[in-house]
């Protein structure tokens, strides 16, 4: 399995288990994500996201998207695709 870096958390809405996530490449749902830093590291499908309170399927770097997550992320965390 390798990892590619495809963003970064730029907010945790700790109230809905949210992460804001400025894209540096594509993400779609069903794809499997690692999000790691300083104490954040942990696995997890994309089953949900959205730009703007909109469902969307896919995004492209240079979007922000909101990701459901499972655990809590902090600013700068790094996202990485798991291939």
């Amino acid at each position: 399995m390798t990892e590619k870096e495809i963003g970064r958390v730029s907010t945790y809405f700790s109230q809905v288990g949210v992460a804001a996530i400025k894209l540096s490449g594509k993400l779609k749902l069903g794809d499997r994500i690692h999000i790691k830093g300083h104490t954040t590291d942990f696995e997890q499908l994309v089953d949900s996201m959205q730009i703007n309170k909109k469902d969307i399927k896919e995004a492209k770097k240079g979007d922000e998207v909101g990701i459901k997550v499972n655990d809590k992320t902090r600013p700068n965390d790094v996202v990485f695709l798991v291939e």
